[in-house]
């Protein structure tokens, strides 16, 4: 059983049609006591950082979050905001602090090419490890949907499985032990970012 969160931010159904598109079983969970029976987590998200971290501390969600997710090991993946939430930091309107799974902070694109728009928005072609699993059985370079203004920055190298060029290398994707998260939308992203879910899903399954 997989657990969308519904913190008031997300783009739900077409994250519940996606992750049932291959093959998993839903629950929108809308209050934090609703994902103790789940197996796996989706932290979806648009909009702005601040009002993100409101929703979640208001709503009681982060201590909830933290328990299944860094004590119970319970698997999530992030979607777009969804990841940033996962930074220490995010510079997006003043500095905010985030859930600090990452040891990061979220900065805004600033792509060397004039040309180049903020925000980014359409499909890029995406570096990834090779030996990254939540990729496996996909091209080289895979192109997936970004909406979005700001990026995650990584202290650890390491952590950053896929990325892309917009003026600059941005961080498309990081994962460290049962976290993943990925800046574009993979549920906006039809066969590859079906994928990705279906990668996801298999590597904890």
């Amino acid at each position: 059983m997989v657990g969308v969160i519904d913190y008031g931010m997300g783009n739900l159904l077409s994250v519940t049609s996606a992750i049932e598109m291959v093959g998993q079983t839903v629950k929108i969970c809308h209050a934090p006591e609703e994902i103790t029976g789940v197996d796996l987590l989706v932290l979806p998200g648009v909009g702005a950082i601040e009002h993100c971290m409101r929703q979640l501390r208001e709503k009681a969600w982060i201590e909830k979050l933290n328990q299944a997710v860094l004590v119970q090991k319970k698997p999530i993946l992030g979607i777009c905001l969804g990841m940033q939430a996962m930074a220490k930091t995010s510079d997006e309107g003043g500095n905010h602090p985030c859930l600090g799974w990452f040891d990061s902070e979220v900065v805004r694109l600033q792509p060397s090419d004039s040309q180049l728009r903020v925000p980014q928005i359409g499909w890029n072609p995406t570096t990834y490890e090779k030996g990254s699993p939540y990729f496996r059985g996909l091209p080289a370079e895979p192109e997936f949907y970004f909406v979005h203004s700001y990026a995650m920055k990584c202290k650890n190298e390491s952590e950053v499985v896929a990325w892309c060029d917009h003026g600059g290398r941005v961080t498309a994707a990081v994962a460290k032990e049962n976290i993943f998260a990925t800046q574009f939308h993979p549920e906006k992203s039809q066969d590859y970012g079906l994928k990705v879910l279906e990668n996801f899903f298999k590597h904890f399954a």
